[in-house]
């Protein structure tokens, strides 16, 4: 399930902006184009027409030329809040079925495979209604039987192949409380093929080879049992809204997922997959008079019916707090959430703004008094709005000898500021102005178009009110908030408490025997074949010329290189250093002490309002070799955002008080990475790859950072503008402009300081299998395969490319068909043969598998078996070759990723754009050419396995026979 919590907070910002000063009308008007009559908004910037066909079907189109591709969702109006009580989990399921093909595509005879298929319902539910142990086992021994006899006729990732070989990217799914969605990104030449493959898809989905992908539906659950924030979220939910969104998960129980039952699925289909329940939402390079002609001929085979209204009993006020306890190994934290009206009441509009009131990452309440004092690790609050019910929701993480009531404590007093009004009167208008600059960022993305009209769809969100956000917000005063925050923020809110340790309530999905089922990868079913052959118009690639597409200019001695934005009034300004943590251990710690400090003229929290009332922002961001400072905001504002920086470093002054906050929150981090499996993980590829002195854990010691003082930090900043760097800007002004302005705003030296030395950091030749492994408190285990290969090579470029595709990088690969479609061993798995940034640098091959700790032999052997011999497909190589030159077709690269990506082929010694050398290479290469790879990097080689998991549920003896073990200890691992 995706994270929509993103997702409203990206909704928000997209579609909470003005492009005027003066107030806009918006209003909902009708229009005739092509024979057909759409509706639309007034002065939308997405320019969104809203059609209604016969058949109820809505259809969302937002057209932009900016590049050659579209951005689909299929949106169905029904999710985990509308799946039967004794189903919990059933249109996550079907979700997972939709990519399983029809009796037309995914199956090599239908006849043949449809009643072993019908057979295999019926042992379901038989299965389901029996409750002794040894009779369920026993079918269970029969429905694997008859699968694997159902599996021959079957095609596996049959939908994954036709949609790569067409040029798709993001190829995935998603189910939330109400909607399900299907997305794809693809070529615009490739839409008839696009529709063709969807009306197909929707027609009549078979639901072939259920037990394998049932399996990986399991390991979906399990995955959720070992992520604690998801556990939070769930309880939060649960006790917020017991009668609606709060009675089940998406993903169902454990004994639901255990009985599922086929017949169900597919009456949820017939009832929620109706034309009148479904949105089909592009956004993209396309003439939508034509469009909307051909997805009405695609789809006018659906016929509406009505859909059962959804019905719960109205949430009962809360009339005081509630409180719930979720353990885990990760970090202690604290949620707090309050309930509001749904997505398309004016009241959830006004929670938009009282969520930034309290967080807008610069001059929030929480940003200021919690966040920038440093009383709080981290604090944020942010709304969700859903179709029934919204909610706000506070969140902390407490520093080193806090409480998690303390956190409490802290962010219900700030709650209490707002009430009273403890805020700036021009906080509002800072808010617009932000979300001025925000909707001028997302519109430019057909992706993100896509996505604020779909949530609007399926959230039933007036796209009138949605559009028009900005300028009701503009119009709000202090005491509204005030009322507002008064009417809804008292003591009626549930919070749950993130306690560290052993979760004693921790179940899993138990293991069933699955027999590896036939993927088929040399079948094409005619289907697949006619829509292959459907002809399309050509789209020429566009390839950089880094002499033409990146204008140069001179401040002083400093090289300016620039992208004109000839859409909209953002600009952005990056200081380009060629020095990092690996030189200086210093520069991430002051990268985040400067955000702190103040001036002589202005404190630091003055300082973060006046960035914000500018609509500007500054980050320094600091890796191994590289420093960026990017500072961004609009045009207009241009010469104050810089100076407002620029004063900042050169006057900042030390505070001490900051520095003793910076490090207690820094050991405190420190302290919770150690909790973290990912940051363990991270740690553990790392040593794997650079061995025990490695970049990851090139840290400060503790005792270091004790006596690290502020002087030293500002001056490690201070110190940068005397090395050579690179003045990169994309904005509406031209290079010289920009070049002219900076020498008064950031003057360069007569001549510059060389570059400090430092450690480097050069990968180890691995000549034995390792195992590195680290204990977890978890019900998965997670396996990284690492390898250092060859060096930078441009002439292995394409090769390597067409391997990745074939191999590992996407579900219609090798990798992806055997370990989760064949054998059900993993939900995720993935391998890639990762190129380096620089030309002195080499290749690692890292391969993934997360499995439960019980497959943990499985999966090794699996993943090891693919790694020795590659197995042959024509047809794989096809679709791979096919993938890869539609998608350098249809790339773009633009805005200020023409000047990265100039800068980053320069440390690979390239002066060209290397897809032309790769796009006009693809058709030359053979299975031969990745198979001699194969045999040269990978086959028989030594590697190190990268393991984390809980000593309790993993043998020792089991990880000894995949080479030399190693236990890191976790001081090891981080370097404190």
């Amino acid at each position: 399930m995706r994270q929509k919590l993103l997702i409203a907070m990206l909704l928000l910002a997209f579609t909470s902006a003005s492009n005027s000063q003066v107030k806009k009308k918006y209003e909902w008007k009708s229009a005739s184009s092509g024979g057909y009559t759409y509706r639309y908004v007034s002065n939308d910037p997405t320019n969104a027409r809203f059609y209604q066909l016969k058949n109820g079907l809505t259809v969302i189109l937002s057209p932009t030329p900016k590049q050659p591709r579209i951005q689909a969702y299929f949106a169905v109006k029904a999710g985990s809040k509308t799946d039967p009580e004794n189903h919990t989990g059933l249109a996550h399921y079907l979700e997972h079925m939709l990519f399983k093909g029809t009796d037309k595509f995914g199956t090599l005879d239908w006849n043949k495979e449809k009643p072993l298929l019908d057979q295999i319902d019926n042992l379901y539910e038989q299965y389901n209604s029996t409750k002794d142990e040894q009779k369920r086992r026993e079918i269970y021994k029969q429905i694997d039987k008859v699968s694997g006899e159902a599996a021959k006729y079957a095609i596996a990732n049959e939908y994954d192949k036709v949609m790569a070989s067409m040029g798709a990217q993001g190829t995935n799914a998603f189910t939330s409380f109400e909607q399900t969605v299907y997305t794809e990104d693809i070529p615009s030449n490739a839409v008839d093929k696009f529709l063709a493959v969807q009306a197909e898809r929707f027609r009549n989905p078979i639901l072939r080879i259920f037990h394998t992908e049932l399996e990986a539906v399991y390991e979906e659950k399990n995955r959720t049992l070992d992520n604690d924030g998801r556990k939070v979220f769930e309880k939060m939910f649960e006790n917020l809204f017991p009668n609606s969104y709060g009675k089940q998960t998406t993903i169902g129980t454990v004994e639901h997922l255990k009985n599922p039952s086929l017949k169900a699925i597919r009456e949820y289909y017939k009832t929620y997959y109706v034309p009148n329940n479904i949105g089909i939402i592009l956004s993209g390079d396309f003439n939508p008079d034509e469009m909307v002609k051909k997805i009405d001929r695609s789809f006018a085979y659906m016929k509406a019916k009505p859909v059962p209204a959804y019905t719960f009993s109205p949430e009962k006020p809360l009339s005081t707090a509630v409180a719930k306890e979720v353990w885990g190994p990760n970090p202690e934290s604290i949620m707090i959430g309050f309930r509001f009206p749904g997505a398309n009441t004016s009241d959830a509009q006004m929670l938009n703004l009282l969520g930034s009131i309290l967080t807008n990452g610069k001059a929030g309440l929480f940003d200021l008094n919690l966040v920038k004092k440093q009383k709080l690790l981290a604090a944020s609050a942010f709304n969700y709005n859903l179709k029934d019910y919204s909610t706000l929701l506070l969140q902390g993480n407490p520093i080193k000898g806090q409480s998690l009531d303390d956190v409490k404590a802290l962010m219900i007093a700030e709650i209490e500021k707002l009430k009273k009004g403890d805020f700036d009167e021009d906080l509002i208008p800072s808010i617009v102005n932000n979300l001025k600059k925000s909707i001028l960022e997302e519109n430019e993305s057909y992706g993100s178009r896509a996505g604020a009209l779909m949530d609007a769809f399926t959230s039933e969100v007036d796209w009138k009110t949605t559009v028009a956000t900005a300028d009701q917000l503009s119009a709000v005063t202090k005491q509204q908030v005030m009322a507002f925050a008064k009417k809804y923020l008292g003591n009626n809110y549930v919070v749950v408490y993130k306690r560290q340790g052993e979760d004693k309530n921790k179940l899993k999905v138990e293991k069933p025997t699955i027999t590896a089922v036939e993927v088929n990868r040399e079948a094409q079913s005619p289907f697949l074949q006619q829509i292959n052959s459907m002809p399309v118009s050509q789209v020429k690639p566009v390839w950089l010329d880094f002499s033409k597409d990146i204008a140069r200019a001179k401040s002083g001695n400093l090289d300016v290189l620039s992208v004109q934005n000839k859409e909209n009034s953002i600009f952005k300004l990056y200081y380009r250093y060629n020095t990092g943590s690996w030189h200086n251990k210093l520069l991430p710690i002051a990268a985040e002490y400067i955000q702190f400090l103040a001036t002589d003229k202005m404190s630091a929290e003055e300082i973060s309002k006046e960035f914000y009332k500018l609509a500007g922002s500054f980050r320094i961001s600091v890796s191994g070799e590289i420093t960026t400072v990017n500072i961004t905001g609009l045009q207009e504002n241009y010469e104050k955002t810089v100076a407002l920086y620029e004063n900042l470093l050169a006057n900042c002054k030390p505070d001490e008080a900051a520095l003793a906050g910076l490090k207690a929150r820094l050991k405190k981090s420190r302290e919770n990475a150690k909790l973290n499996k990912a940051s363990i993980m991270q740690g553990l590829v790392t040593y794997a790859q650079y061995g025990p002195s490695n970049p990851f854990n090139n840290v400060l010691s503790n005792a270091e950072l004790d006596a690290l003082t502020a002087d030293q930090l500002i001056g490690a900043l201070r110190e940068l503008s005397l090395y050579e760097h690179t003045i990169a800007y994309y904005g509406p002004a031209s290079a010289n402009t920009i070049a002219t302005s900076l020498k008064s705003l950031h003057p360069s030296p007569a001549s510059f300081k060389p570059l400090p030395e430092g450690p480097t950091f050069a990968k180890v030749v691995q000549s034995k299998n390792q195992v590195l492994f680290a204990n977890y408190d978890m019900v998965q285990a997670e396996i990284q395969w690492i390898r250092n290969g060859s060096g930078f090579s441009v002439q292995e470029v394409p090769a390597i490319e067409l391997f990745n595709n074939y191999f590992g990088n996407g579900m219609s690969t090798i990798v992806f068909q055997t370990i989760r479609e064949s054998k059900a061993l993993a939900y995720s798995t993935y391998a890639v043969y990762n190129g380096p940034a620089k030309k002195d640098d080499r290749y690692t091959m890292l391969a993934y598998v997360g499995t439960q700790a019980d497959k943990l032999n499985e999966a090794i052997a699996s993943m090891n078996e693919l790694l020795t011999e590659l197995p042959e497909s024509e047809k794989v190589i096809e679709v791979a070759k096919a993938n890869m030159r539609k998608s350098l077709e249809t790339e773009r690269i633009i805005n200020e990723d023409i000047i990265f990506n100039y800068l980053n082929a320069q440390r690979k010694g390239l002066d060209s754009d290397i897809r032309k050398n790769t796009f006009e290479s693809i058709d030359k290469l053979q299975f031969t050419d990745i198979k001699k790879f194969h045999e040269t990097e990978l086959r028989n080689k030594p590697y190190t396995y990268c393991v984390v998991a809980s000593e309790a549920k993993v043998n020792e003896a089991d990880l000894n026979k995949y080479g030399e073990l190693t236990k890191l200890s976790l001081e090891t691992i981080f370097g404190y």
